[in-house]
């Protein structure tokens, strides 16, 4: 029986993007989301080696404006301030802002200005600027990936950075697995690496490697961490997260750790201007 060929430059990866997207098993991420997040996300990320593994492929120069779009806590945007002349730091989040002020007024940062907004605003209304680079890392949550980075191709330059996940990314699929519900990742990397070769971007990609094993105060502390994995919990599926947590947890050196180690892999995209 003869196959069908499928030509991958005719498929609508936009659109494969969105489908995928709508299955997925992460919580809608909106501003309530993240606001919820801000703190633990932040003491997170700063355990975490990720920002020196970016910043080495990007090579910042000093003469650099850069634009990050999806700032989070800042985990990019505080190593990013210290090596350019400014920063402009934008999410959707006013906690996730107010960590980025607050861990810049701690270092005596003084070149970097916050923006609350969204992929899906009016960037010209927002008083986002054309800068240097722009970079979306881990941020492009959104539900139109071919608007977005025409947006975040048109604010840069010199040079776009897109930093997106690499198969489960940060997913735990063993929680999944011990819940007893199937782990559906969002879309990873080669969807918009398709889609910029459809726009006839012909990007770079570098695959890098963030081992984490964060460290807790509490068993309570640790459950909470994991929960927003799902979106939401029936009483079962909590019962048998707690029980994980509980049988998978370690005391060792005045904190909490889970007892394996996880390697989670992210996809840096990056493509120069002109």
């Amino acid at each position: 029986m003869r196959q069908e060929v499928i030509d991958v430059r005719l498929i609508d990866w936009n659109r494969v993007w969105q489908t995928r997207r709508s299955r997925r098993s992460s919580p809608r991420r909106d501003t309530d989301f993240w606001d919820g997040r801000a703190i633990s996300f932040a003491k997170s990320r700063a355990e975490s080696g990720y920002a020196d593994l970016v910043l080495a492929i990007m090579s910042p120069r000093t003469e650099w404006t850069v634009l990050d779009m999806g700032c989070g806590s800042g985990v990019l945007t505080i190593p990013l301030a210290q090596a350019v002349t400014r920063v402009t730091a934008v999410d959707m989040s006013k906690e996730m802002l107010a960590a980025v002020r607050a861990r810049c007024e701690d270092k005596g940062i003084d070149n970097v200005v916050t923006l609350q907004g969204r992929w899906e605003d009016d960037w010209e209304k927002l008083g986002i600027e054309v800068h240097d680079v722009a970079i979306a890392s881990r941020s492009m949550v959104t539900e139109d990936l071919r608007s977005s980075v025409l947006k975040l191709n048109g604010a840069a330059r010199k040079q776009v950075y897109i930093v997106t996940v690499v198969g489960d990314g940060p997913y735990d699929r063993r929680l999944f697995e011990a819940i007893g519900r199937p782990l559906n990742a969002e879309p990873d990397y080669i969807y918009n690496y398709n889609m910029l070769y459809q726009m006839g971007i012909l990007a770079n990609v570098a695959l890098i490697e963030e081992p984490r094993n964060r460290a807790y105060e509490s068993p309570q502390e640790a459950f909470e961490s994991v929960q927003w994995m799902f979106g939401g919990l029936n009483p079962r599926e909590e019962e048998r997260l707690r029980a994980y947590v509980g049988d998978h947890l370690v005391f060792s050196g005045g904190c909490w750790k889970f007892s394996y180690d996880r390697v989670i892999r992210w996809a840096v995209i990056w493509w120069k201007k002109g």
